[in-house]
């Protein structure tokens, strides 16, 4: 029983530590309230990056809205913001439902006082699963973009999916999103991998890029890959060949953790690249 408890009380730590880094550097970086000016260029690592002339992606656009804008976490490569923008259009066409958009990066990307350990340089985004079929109609000043609720897809007993709230609409969004061009993968939970892995039929080539991880259970998270015009932009590791319905997926389904929502330890301080110090002390 004492080790169970102390188990419990270590992963309660990297939790906190997950969600508020508290380091100097992260702090810096959220300071910062406006993008570099210039041309665009995604630099280094999604978890040790920055981003040089970013782009905001406007609040409210067709069949989608930004929410908790006041984290200012809603820049990112032209890339990305043409994604969001094509897959909130594509949602609404097709009847799936509005999107709230949450993190993107901070202005000039970097780490983050809280939060997330990657969205470091722009080509990462997180889209909520509480799809709405009303159009979102929120004043630039509404309070209501920071008290928007994210419920989870998992059963109380975290064991598979509430299906009063996951539809056919979630599977439909999430092979629109992983269909759309420069799309590297995009982080789902595991439960909600499996779900896929059981229901989707005929092509299934589109679930290779839906990845499990820790979390995500009320967001999904896409990554793109590099933009071809930033040559400092390091590629994350190609994904392994198949659709991911096998052991792999199977080890994600055994991690058993009581009371906590699994979570990686809180990996070490990534130094970022020289080019970063430029772009966070530009004027």
């Amino acid at each position: 029983m004492k080790s169970y408890l102390w188990t419990l009380v270590g992963l309660v730590g990297v939790a906190l530590l997950m969600f508020d880094d508290g380091s100097l550097a992260a702090r810096e970086w959220s300071t910062v309230s406006a993008p570099t000016r210039g041309a665009p260029r995604v630099i280094g690592e999604v978890a040790g990056g920055c981003l040089a002339g970013g782009v905001r992606l406007p609040w409210d656009g067709a069949g989608y809205a930004v929410v908790r804008v006041s984290r200012n976490r809603y820049y990112g490569h032209p890339s990305l913001i043409r994604y969001i923008q094509a897959l909130g259009s594509s949602a609404k066409l097709n009847g799936l439902g509005n999107l709230y958009i949450g993190d993107l990066s901070q202005p000039r990307g970097g780490p983050m006082a809280f939060g997330h350990s990657s969205h470091q340089n722009g080509i990462d985004v997180d889209i909520w699963f509480n799809l709405r079929q009303a159009p979102l109609l929120f004043t630039r000043t509404d309070p209501a973009r920071e008290l928007i609720q994210t419920p989870s897809m998992l059963n109380f007993a975290r064991t598979g999916l509430n299906y009063s709230l996951w539809s056919p609409r979630h599977a439909r969004l999430l092979e629109q999103a992983a269909r759309l061009p420069a799309v590297d993968r995009i982080f789902v939970n595991p439960h909600i991998k499996r779900e896929l892995c059981r229901t989707v039929k005929y092509d299934r080539s589109w679930l290779r890029k839906i990845r499990p991880w820790h979390w995500h259970d009320d967001h999904f998270h896409v990554r793109l890959v590099c933009p071809e015009d930033s040559i400092d932009c390091v590629q994350q590791a190609s994904i392994p060949a198949g659709d991911g319905c096998d052991q792999s997926l199977s080890w994600w389904l055994k991690l058993r953790i009581p009371a906590l929502r699994p979570r990686p330890s809180a990996p070490p301080p990534v130094r970022l690249p020289e080019r970063c110090d430029a772009v966070l002390y530009a004027e």
